[in-house]
């Protein structure tokens, strides 16, 4: 398999192909807004030293953290002006996926069983980092008669390999804590999603919590990276992409995704998605 240096020519490789792509990055590319795609992504750092914002939860990230993010998780990287960050992402087709899982392993648990105690964030011990690695090496180096079939094989291991560590961990009912910049960007990511389909305004926050609207949006956008408005608008996509998965109608998951009317809805979920809700819906459930 060949290695790719951009996550956007990897998220495009994966979704084009029905596969899956890996990516190994030193340099940053330009940082993409709050975000979310139709692949699970799966983020190995090697460096450390950035901090993701996933869905409410703000992660920071240290050598040998692995993130599992699904196709409704929205997400952003912050901080990624301040260090070189070396990491090595994998895009996968969900389609891909459950097709290589069987009746007794369901490969792709890790990125859609979630709990109450659910983070995105695993933090690998040594020998794990290692056992990472060598199936990501072993992929990028198969060539030759069977090329295809071994990087199958491995890419299988590793997903075996990761959804062990999470049930090992879920065993021992050890968690990760999400580290959050403070007790009220953690309180205002609380609320934003507690109260997600509702209209809220920069105003109405300000009053929920006893601040200035410029205090507000200065305090989250140091946290998280991303102001409030665009945090919104990607969590509400986000939300809006699953329901619609289930089949539920579009106008009752603009309603219940907050939007203020239909046309800001289509609008904004066309722009992030790439199509409208309706096709999207339709993809779904064909």
């Amino acid at each position: 398999m060949k290695e790719l240096n951009s996550c956007k020519e990897a998220m495009a490789s994966s979704i084009e192909n029905k596969y899956f792509s890996i990516a190994h990055l030193y340099k940053d590319e330009k940082a993409m807004e709050m975000h979310i795609h139709d692949c699970y992504e799966v983020y190995f750092s090697i460096s450390g030293g950035k901090q993701f914002l996933i869905d409410n939860k703000v992660y920071d990230i240290k050598p040998g953290d692995l993130f599992l993010i699904n196709q409704y998780d929205s997400h952003y990287l912050t901080q990624i002006d301040k260090e070189l960050h070396e990491r090595i992402v994998i895009m996968i087709d969900p389609d891909f996926m459950r097709g290589i899982s069987s009746s007794e392993t369901n490969l792709d648990a890790c990125f859609r069983d979630r709990g109450d105690k659910f983070s995105h964030k695993l933090s690998l011990s040594g020998d794990q980092q290692s056992r990472f690695l060598y199936f990501i090496n072993k992929i990028l180096t198969s060539n030759g008669y069977g090329h295809d079939l071994l990087e199958r094989a491995t890419f299988t291991e590793l997903f075996v390999m990761i959804n062990q560590i999470i049930i090992d961990k879920n065993t021992d009912k050890v968690t990760d804590k999400a580290a959050t910049y403070n007790e009220q960007v953690d309180a205002i990511l609380s609320y934003l999603n507690n109260n997600i389909q509702y209209p809220i305004s920069i105003g109405d926050l300000a009053k929920q919590f006893y601040i200035s609207e410029s205090y507000i949006c200065r305090i989250f956008k140091s946290a998280t990276g991303t102001t409030i408005n665009k945090y919104m608008t990607a969590r509400r996509i986000s939300i809006a992409k699953s329901l619609l998965a289930e089949g539920i109608g579009v106008s009752e998951v603009c309603e219940r995704c907050g939007f203020s009317d239909y046309s800001n809805f289509l609008k904004a979920f066309t722009k992030s998605v790439g199509i409208s809700p309706k096709k999207y819906s339709q993809n779904c459930n064909r």
